[in-house]
């Protein structure tokens, strides 16, 4: 809001200041609310059809295509393809020791997506998104033993329930939850 100068008059509002008028008190709020549901809304859309989208194409009958060229393709679009050239030239060439010092985990990550199409190709869609909240598990075990942090009884019981919902999926995929193809192989899937 302008600020009431001494006179009565009221001072020019800085950069980033929002006028009397433009918002009521609690619309900013509401609005900013209204923001995060938009944006979790989104985020659960764009993942579902990823993984629909992968095992929609994975399952086709006839030649599959390489994993490897899709993760190489997702990395290379992401980016503007001429700045992504500059910046390898410069990371590679120039800094070379900064890239080796980076090589283990950008292997480790391409290992990994390359892995998620091992395992899309082998499980239902469901059983894969769900098996996949696993890395949330590993990963607040892994800070708890590794770095040493502490993780409220809210948290622990929160990442028991995942654990539980993981296992019940895996429970009734094992249990034959009805045909599957015979190219599948649900233990390559999870493994």
């Amino acid at each position: 809001m302008a600020a009431v100068g001494a006179g009565g008059s009221t001072a020019a509002p800085g950069p980033g200041a929002v006028s009397a008028g433009a918002l009521e008190p609690g619309t900013a709020s509401a609005a900013h609310r209204r923001l995060k549901y938009i944006s979790l809304a989104v985020l659960v859309v764009q993942n579902a059809s990823l993984i629909l989208s992968i095992r929609y194409a994975r399952t086709l009958p006839g030649d599959r295509f390489f994993a490897t060229t899709a993760v190489v393709m997702a990395e290379v679009l992401k980016g503007n393809v001429k700045h992504l050239v500059l910046f390898l030239h410069e990371a590679v060439l120039v800094q070379y020791v900064d890239t080796l010092k980076l090589a283990v985990p950008s292997l480790i990550y391409t290992l990994q997506n390359n892995l998620q199409y091992v395992a899309i190709s082998n499980l239902p869609a469901a059983t894969f998104q769900v098996t996949y909240q696993l890395k949330i598990l590993t990963t607040a075990l892994f800070s708890v033993l590794m770095l040493n942090r502490s993780l409220s009884r809210l948290q622990w019981a929160s990442l028991l329930l995942l654990f539980t919902g993981v296992a019940i999926v895996q429970a009734q995929q094992a249990g034959g939850g009805g045909p599957r193809p015979l190219d599948q192989n649900p233990g390559a899937g999870l493994a």
